[in-house]
């Protein structure tokens, strides 16, 4: 582990079905994930992986056979395994291309299914472990491998949740048995897997119906049935407990988490007791155990075991995140804008602020620990995250709120909530500043230009500047949540793109930004980028500019450091007019990679000093309403930094 900061994957271990005290997590190896095993019975962890980009992606199956994927810095790559005590890295089936991740599950009989896809369509292979693949079917677009039943006849396969195939059931040999649609009538839907008993096949759904979220189920002898008793106005996402019989449901509302514990056959909800905060995951185990992932705006995440299992250490910083936190709500025209404040200690009167603006759209920020938020208001700063119209965590019409256009709708929530803050004499009006990556760095762009008064600096990490650029050269999924945003393509609204887009308002932006935007980035590729950095140059809109040599999502904890370390001080320095370092001028555009790039690379690495689990289903994506869809512009895995807090004094290098 560095001995500056950690990373860590906001996720619980998986739990071995038939020895559920065998593990494996994705924690920190010297500033990378990589994939561990963990024995609850010795508390020892053994380091599997050891890749220069990290490994994100592990699994383990019930015969406690640790999986991981191999990927290079394209995300694209292959399943491999290796056994629980070590041994030779095997393929975990023979014959599959590379691709991405697009799920990976396992019967009780070694039979395995992956997923795996590429810019133009999906794959479903299977064979037994370590064995030749058969492709069982392969459809369009993006799609994810959801689940499998323990005796591997049938497969779920996931589209787009409001889409016409929101749901596939597939026989092992490929024969369709159902089609499940998303969208008007009936609402959107999702599959969340198959009960892990031998008994009977059963699928777990979710539906979004009537602005709430229902349960329900699909059984080759019922069909589709839901539970209307079982409905929750908030997004959320269940897994299986071991009986098949009951529920584990997690639900985001109003920025922290509650558990539910459902029983199907007695048509009962109960609360499962947790700290009041986040729960980041959460996952039922053997009997009434319960594993949860939890942390609150001052707590660093810890993971807990309501029966006291012994999970692996989260090195977590000690102490608290200084400062005090509470809510925000604002008057809103489509209801009250929720937003949490952090303040720094011994604040006297208004202070600069930094609005922490989320991505997603469809996500929300969280009362959950962010090293961020701990550098900036160590650093003196108040700290503001918004949850605008079209965040999740808030129902489904708070989702659909887009009524001022798409972006235009969020820029209004953060002059509201800038204004409120103002007016009751919590920040300071003159040293206001944005901060946002991905969807949320695009909002940070359009606020400077369609509101350039209220605004004293700008940090965007690796954003969309130009809507329709960015529509022509993303990815499919991205192309498709573009068309549902604005109503069509660019070429059919034009006028829409145009109006959202940052770069139709660089012109009036006159505070100085900070733009870090990455080389190889799918989501929000990098020839918008460099098209608005030098529309910025030609309206001599002081900024600077950051190029990291990594996709949209990147491992590696340097990179991050590299960037908060970056926008503190370029912060610190605009809107406290602290004495400027030596001044970076912007990089050239269109030669390659600019000045500046971050190309760092972490030291060579050294390791770190029950039956009755579901069978494995691991969904990659993560395709539920709670976490949303791969049709998101934010960083799609939940990698997490942990440092000791960074303020300003400590300069932009050690």
């Amino acid at each position: 582990m560095s001995g500056r900061y950690q990373v860590y994957r906001a996720a619980l271990p998986e739990v071995c079905a038939a020895d559920p005290t065998r593990m494996v997590f994705t924690g920190d190896a010297d500033g990378r994930c990589e994939v561990f095993t963990w024995d609850a019975v010795t508390r020892r962890a053994r380091q599997v992986t050891d890749r220069p980009h990290g490994t994100l992606h592990g699994a383990i199956d019930r015969d406690a056979n640790v999986w991981w994927f191999d990927e290079d810095e394209h995300g694209t790559g292959r399943w491999r395994f290796q056994p629980f005590e070590g041994g030779p890295d095997q393929p975990g089936l023979t014959g599959v291309p590379e691709g991405e991740p697009r799920g990976l599950a396992a019967g009780d009989d070694a039979c395995v299914a992956m997923g795996i896809g590429d810019a133009r369509s999906t794959a479903v292979h299977l064979g037994p472990r370590g064995g030749v693949a058969r492709e069982v079917t392969r459809v369009d677009g993006h799609a994810t491998l959801s689940g499998i039943t323990p005796d591997g006849r049938l497969l779920a396969l996931s589209g787009a949740a409001g889409s016409a195939r929101a749901v596939t059931v597939l026989a092992a040999g490929g024969t369709t048995h159902a089609v499940l649609a998303g969208g008007e009538p009936g609402g959107r839907l999702w599959s969340l897997g198959f009960a892990p008993v031998a008994d009977r096949a059963e699928l777990l759904l979710v539906r979004e119906s009537n602005d709430r979220y229902v349960l329900g189920s699909w059984s080759p002898q019922a069909g589709v049935a839901f539970h209307s008793w079982c409905a929750f106005d908030t997004e959320i996402t269940a897994r299986w407990h071991s009986d098949g019989r009951s529920l584990l449901v997690r639900q985001d509302r109003h920025g922290r988490s509650t558990l539910h514990r459902v029983h199907l056959r007695e048509r009962t909800v109960e609360p499962v007791p947790t700290p009041r905060g986040t729960l980041l995951d959460a996952a039922p185990r053997t009997g009434p155990d319960v594993h949860y992932f939890w942390t609150d705006t001052a707590t660093p995440p810890r993971m807990a075991s309501t029966a006291g299992t012994p999970l692996p250490p989260t090195h977590g910083i000690s102490g608290q995140v200084p400062g005090e936190h509470r809510d925000l709500w604002t008057p809103g025209p489509d209801g009250p804008v929720h937003s949490l404040l952090s303040l720094p200690e011994g604040r006297r009167g208004a202070v600069p602020a930094v609005f922490l603006v989320h991505g997603g759209p469809a996500d929300h920020d969280r009362d959950a620990y962010d090293g961020v938020v701990h550098s900036l208001v160590a650093s003196g700063f108040a700290v503001v995250r918004v949850n605008y119209r079209g965040s999740t965590g808030y129902g489904p019409r708070w989702r659909r709120s887009f009524g001022q256009g798409v972006g235009l709708t969020q820029v209004e929530d953060l002059a509201a909530v800038r204004a409120d803050l103002t007016a009751r004499g919590v920040v300071r009006a003159d040293a206001v500043g944005l901060w946002g990556t991905s969807w949320g760095g695009y909002l940070v762009l359009l606020a400077l230009g369609v509101d350039p008064g209220l605004w004293q600096a700008g940090v965007a990490v690796k954003p969309v500047a130009d809507c329709a650029a960015a529509y022509r050269t993303t990815t499919e999924a991205l192309r498709a949540l573009d068309e549902r945003l604005f109503g069509g393509t660019p070429d059919e609204v034009p006028e829409r793109y145009e109006r959202s887009s940052p770069l139709h308002y660089v012109a009036a932006v006159q505070a100085p930004l900070l733009v870090a935007a990455a080389t190889r980035d799918a989501k929000c590729p990098p020839g918008q980028v460099r098209d608005y950095l030098a529309a910025l140059q030609h309206a001599g809109v002081r900024h600077e500019s950051m190029w990291l040599d990594t996709g949209h999502d990147g491992y590696e904890a340097d990179d991050h450091v590299a960037v908060l370390r970056r926008a503190v001080v370029f912060l610190d320095r605009e809107l406290r007019g602290r004495p400027r370092s030596t001044p970076r001028r912007p990089a050239p555009i269109g030669t390659g990679i600019p000045d500046g790039c971050v190309t760092q690379r972490p030291p060579e690495q050294a390791p770190p000093t029950q039956r009755g689990v579901p069978a494995m289903q691991k969904d990659i994506i993560h395709n539920d309403p709670l976490a949303g869809d791969e049709e998101n512009r934010k960083p799609s895995v939940g990698v997490t930094i942990k440092v000791p807090f960074r303020n300003a004094e400590d300069g932009e290098e050690d």
